[in-house]
């Protein structure tokens, strides 16, 4: 069975006060191009369909033109779940209606996961669409107490699938989550962490054939063949400029092994950073004018007289102009304390921040009264 796995498609993404639906748009048009060229049995799209909550017009109005292409066009299960920048109610709206014309989206988590169910040749493919949860949820539908963290959530929801194996059968699993070990780029929403680590163990996922992964932006696989990211269709920030786009295209054989190949997507703009002199910047030899967006790094140490209008009318897509500064110019603590914050929980942050003004540690009492703030805040964020 060949499957098409991608994710991340962040509808409606502002990047620098950039909209990017008509970058967007161009990604999906080469969508369109490759299941035409290698004719998919299914495509999978493993969350954050949307950048936000809330999407704008524009934004709901490209997937809407999206899926009614791909249902009318192709006639292919399109199998959708919800990442951490849905909103699981926007998302589910109309699902039970879409089914019948085999656009199956699973925006909120049941506690039985349903069973899609797909043959070739060699016999039924069972297909588990988990959206993106967090703890809370899980504890809840269950009823168990002792989920705690997104591991034991998902360990939770896998024991569940699990006990209804047809063991003759292959398993595809579709998630939005974070798997320890993936490599993390700045555009990623951090995942909530109340109560505990974001990260997974990839060893929950050893009894699917495939797992078709959304939330990091960088297309990768996590220990085996089997459990990959396709990644995000473009570029959302400029860590993520060295990262080459793409979808997969997955082969499933009778046996369960597969062959996977990255299909690269060529964007309309493409993100790069440019590290120079002003003046080199300038020269037509060193460097062609270009509407990509751009993060340039000047080099001089002089005075310079508004360089940005002047690059500008080279480099119209300038996103971000700064001075490097040398790194043995900012003093080793500040730059530890930063390292430090930025890998740091909701709930770790407002720790610190407490310290810092309050000079004392939070008691356990307010600390519970600031989560459960925080959890609320998020759940609101999500619309839910």
């Amino acid at each position: 069975m060949r499957l098409l796995h991608t994710a991340d498609w962040h509808l409606g993404k502002i990047v620098n006060g950039v909209h990017m639906t008509d970058d967007q748009a161009y990604m999906i048009e080469q969508l369109f191009q490759i299941i035409e060229q290698y004719r998919p049995d299914v495509v999978m799209i493993a969350g954050d369909i949307y950048d936000r909550s809330v999407p704008p017009k524009e934004a709901v109005e490209l997937l809407d033109y999206t899926f009614t292409k791909l249902l009318d066009q192709y006639s292919i299960p399109i199998l959708v779940i919800s990442g951490n920048h849905d909103s699981p109610d926007r998302l589910h709206f109309g699902s039970r209606i879409f089914r019948r014309n085999r656009l199956l989206i699973e925006a909120k988590l049941s506690k039985d996961i349903e069973v899609f169910s797909y043959a070739d040749q060699f016999g039924p493919v069972h297909f588990y669409l988990i959206p993106y949860f967090d703890p809370a949820e899980v504890r809840t539908l269950y009823g168990d107490d002792s989920v705690q963290t997104h591991q034991d959530a998902m360990k939770k929801v896998i024991e569940s699938i699990k006990e209804r194996f047809d063991q003759q059968a292959r398993h595809v699993c579709i998630t939005h989550a974070f798997i320890a070990g993936g490599m993390e780029s700045d555009s990623e929403e951090r995942l909530t962490m109340i109560g505990g680590s974001p990260y997974i163990d990839h060893e929950l996922f050893d009894c699917f054939d495939y797992v078709a992964l959304g939330h990091l932006h960088q297309a990768q696989k996590i220990q085996r063949e089997a459990i990959q990211y396709s990644g995000s269709i473009l570029k959302y920030s400029f860590s993520e400029a060295k990262h080459k786009k793409s979808v997969n295209l997955v082969e499933l054989k009778q046996d369960g092994s597969l062959d996977i190949e990255r299909i690269q997507l060529k964007p309309k703009r493409d993100m790069r950073i440019l590290e120079d002199y002003f003046d080199q910047l300038l020269n037509d030899d060193c460097y062609p004018g270009t509407d990509d967006y751009l993060h340039i790094r000047l080099l001089d140490d002089g005075q310079l007289l508004d360089p940005i209008s002047q690059l500008r009318k080279k480099f119209p897509n300038i996103l971000r102009l700064e001075r490097k500064v040398k790194q043995s110019d900012l003093a080793l603590d500040q730059l530890k304390t930063l390292q430090e914050r930025q890998k740091m929980s909701h709930e770790e942050l407002f720790t610190a921040f407490y310290r810092d003004m309050k000079g004392e540690d939070i008691s356990l009492q307010r600390k519970k009264i600031i989560n459960d703030l925080i959890s609320e805040l998020i759940k609101q964020e999500r619309g839910e």
